[in-house]
């Protein structure tokens, strides 16, 4: 059969090595395999398709350093793990058993009991059998914080597959933002990150684990390998099994290209995420590493994980070339799984792969953006938002509780003026998205937005101009010791300065009606905005236009999508268990709102962020750079998202709703609550558009005017008590204070 298109030169910088012992662990995992009842009277494999499948090899070259006995445990975890999808495949994908695969699948977490004493049950049948022994084998040599995450890992993997089941039952193909966040889940690559600690006995610090450093290395890690595989193995999926969750399938339809072109764009994503990956790991990690305190042993365990990751992605694109598996014809001479004898010399970067080609390109263009250039207007499009408006009849009086307040604060002191503050109208958003508040909650609702729009503000004109991340990293804290979980009405006594005094004031009137773990939700949204503000700085030192899958799932955080939802939720916490708020389907309806709102309100924001501000954040900007087009183009392509996340909204409401549902149990006061929490996102977004529409902060003539551009004018000497804070102090921050004494004031 003819390859439906030619495979893309692919950005793979450090070169495969194999481990020695892949020839013991072929003949280990071949035992194992059928010891387990994989192979002979399956009806799923033969020992000749194992055999061709070669797991030993894929693990022998994304595992080079590890000893015998563990190369042999993780080739057993992967050959179980593909015994499992083709399993699936067949017996539940194959007959459109959903029933029947939901009922397979609530068996197989019990056979990784939190507590390595207790048993399993009885298997009844290979995967179950083969999970049993594999987590009978690994889980005493690792902590409790590995065995938690790794088994949340696998259990989305194995979930996950009723998604794709669904999709294929539907005909559905996912939109490019859903498919990178589901696929992470069911492709596994989150999974083989963990046994990437177990191979190369580094666990992640528990402590640390959590954080956007880490994060972002073990998605953008996972996503390459997605990626990489659905080029791979798309004439197989797609041809043949008839599957619709492939990254080259999703880009077709969803660009409306050739198959050539959409796996030509695959590839740049994938090439995008890997320099994601580098760009953290360089970055991001050692300034984490400084900022909380990891011992040495710590880093270097990082480190390790790090090149663990690394040697993966070099080894897997090797197997992939290799594997009967997949669609690599003509792609290796030598199929003995030996390397290829132009692989340069092991543990050295392939320079031209790095500085040359399409992949330095893209790295290229990303870096090297001119700011301020006239772009313009841009026209907008026909929003096809279902959702009616309706507006709270206390928005006028909220609005002048809100100007009052921030004058009070001191907000009104430097960046923002009064009739600045007025032309925003912070309340008539508000009043759109809690239509049916009282006053006073429509006042605390205003106070947030408005204590959230002014930091937005504050971060880039202040610190953002200067480059000044060590200012700011101080401010950062500060505001977080501004949101005490125990104590909210003592937050006012901790502030030093307007910006704090105001953020105290709004967490003591919020938090101190919260019980503590109500409280720790609300502090850990807060604490999510902030840091994407620090995020955004450190691109813009950077001069870095952000990757694409970056930079929409952080804008969620810098919108304050997270801590808007939040408040949301007080209404019906109460009432529906906290386990279906953070459940996949929940996750997916908010996550489909908030970059509906995100990528709206980077429409409206075009003009006045990019020409105006020299802005580098933002959607049209960041998919203009990526697929080197113009700003029609991405901007079309920035409201094809919207209207994909917006019919995702829509599915998930009527396929999986009732599912949760039932899943949970709900009975009819659960499910008004529910439906009511829907009515709040759908208000949340009507709200937001209208006030983009009515507000003075976007059109042409409020970016020139001065309306979306407040400049910073010196606040007097006494507007904040501690004038000092701002300096930093103490061993290795004089470097810090000559560049903040040179940058002067913002211009």
């Amino acid at each position: 059969m003819p390859q439906p298109f030619v495979m893309p030169d692919f950005y793979v910088p450090y070169p495969a090595r194999l481990n020695p012992h892949v020839e013991a662990a072929r003949t280990h995992t071949r035992d194992w395999a059928r010891a387990m009842g994989m192979l002979e009277g399956s009806g799923i494999w033969e020992t000749a398709d194992l055999d061709a499948h070669d797991y030993a090899l894929l693990c022998a070259y994304t595992h080079p350093d590890c000893g015998e006995e563990a190369l042999n445990l993780v080739t057993d975890w992967y050959t179980w793990v593909f015994f499992f999808d083709d399993h699936f495949l067949e017996v539940f994908k194959r007959t459109q058993d959903r029933a029947g695969g939901k009922e397979y699948l609530d068996r197989l977490p019990a056979f990784m009991p939190a507590d390595p004493a207790a048993g399993p049950p009885e298997p009844a049948n290979p995967v179950e059998a083969g999970l049993a022994d594999l987590w009978r084998r690994t889980v005493p040599a690792m902590s409790d914080g590995w065995r938690r995450r790794f088994a949340e890992a696998t259990e989305a993997l194995l979930y996950e597959s009723l998604w794709e089941l669904d999709n294929i039952g539907e005909g559905r193909i996912a939109n490019p933002l859903e498919y990178i966040e589901m696929r992470r889940k069911v492709g596994g690559a989150p999974w083989s990150a963990g046994l990437v600690e177990y191979a190369a006995g580094a666990e992640v610090p528990d402590r640390v684990a959590g954080a956007r450093p880490l994060r972002v290395l073990r998605d953008a890690f996972s996503d390459a390998v997605h990626l990489r595989n659905d080029l791979f193995s798309y004439q197989r999926e797609v041809e043949d099994e008839g599957e619709n969750s492939n990254g080259v399938l999703v880009l077709e339809h969803f660009l409306g290209c050739s198959t050539q072109e959409a796996a030509d764009a695959v590839n740049d994503l994938l090439t995008s995420r890997l320099q994601q990956f580098e760009n953290t790991a360089l970055t991001e990690v050692p300034a984490l590493a400084v900022q909380e305190g990891l011992t040495p042993l710590e880093c270097a365990a990082i480190g390790a994980y790090t090149k663990g990751l690394q040697d993966w992605q070099s080894g897997g694109h090797e197997w992939h070339m290799r594997s009967s598996r997949y669609m690599n014809e003509g792609m290796v001479e030598d199929a003995s799984g030996a390397p290829a004898p132009s692989t340069p010399v092991p543990g050295l970067p392939d320079l031209p792969r790095l500085f040359g080609g399409r992949a330095a390109e893209a790295r290229t263009r990303s870096l090297t953006h001119t700011p301020h250039q006239p772009v313009g207007p841009l026209p907008l499009p026909d929003f096809d938002l279902p959702y009616p408006l309706a507006l709270s009849p206390h928005h006028q009086e909220a609005k002048r509780r809100s100007e009052d307040w921030a004058e009070a604060m001191g907000l009104l002191d430097d960046i923002w003026d009064r009739p600045l503050m007025e032309g925003f109208d912070l309340a008539l958003c508000a009043a759109g998205i809690d239509p049916d508040a009282t006053l006073e909650e429509l006042e605390l609702s205003t106070l947030w937005l408005t204590w959230g729009t002014y930091a937005d503000d504050y971060y880039p004109m202040v610190f953002g101009r200067s480059r000044d991340l060590a200012k700011a990293r101080v401010q950062t804290d500060r505001l977080k010791a501004c949101l005490p979980v125990d104590d909210p009405a003592s937050a006012p006594d901790l502030a030093g300065n307007p910006m704090e005094r105001a953020l105290a004031d709004v967490w003591a009137r919020t938090a101190g009606a919260m019980d503590r773990e109500a409280r720790a939700a609300l502090w850990s949204a807060l604490e999510r905005m902030l840091e994407s503000w620090m995020w955004e700085l450190h691109n813009q030192t950077q001069h870095r236009v952000p990757d694409p899958v970056d930079y929409v799932e952080m804008r969620r955080s810098t919108f304050g999508s997270e801590l808007t939802m939040m408040l949301g939720r007080l209404r019906t916490g109460a009432v529906l268990p906290e386990a279906l708020h953070r459940s996949g389907t929940v996750r997916g309806l908010e996550n489909a709102v908030a970059d509906y709102a995100t990528l709206l309100n980077d429409l409206f924001s075009y003009q006045k962020e990019v020409e105006v501000e020299g802005e580098l954040h933002n959607g049209v900007l960041v998919l203009e750079k990526f697929f080197d087009v113009g700003r029609d183009t991405a901007a079309g392509m920035v409201h094809e998202l919207m209207r994909g996340r917006l019919r995702q909204y829509e599915h998930l409401k009527q396929r999986e709703v009732p599912q949760l549902y039932a899943h949970f149990g709900l009975d009819a006061e659960g499910r008004a609550a529910f439906e009511a929490r829907l009515r709040e996102l759908e208000d949340w977004l009507a709200g937001i558009l209208n006030w983009h529409r009515g507000v003075r902060r976007y059109g042409a003539g409020d970016v020139r005017s001065g309306a979306g551009t407040p400049l910073l004018r010196p606040r007097a000497e006494t507007a904040s008590p501690s004038p000092d804070w701002t300096v930093p102090r103490g061993l290795g921050t004089t470097a810090a204070r000559v560049a903040t004494a040179f940058a002067g004031a913002p211009s």
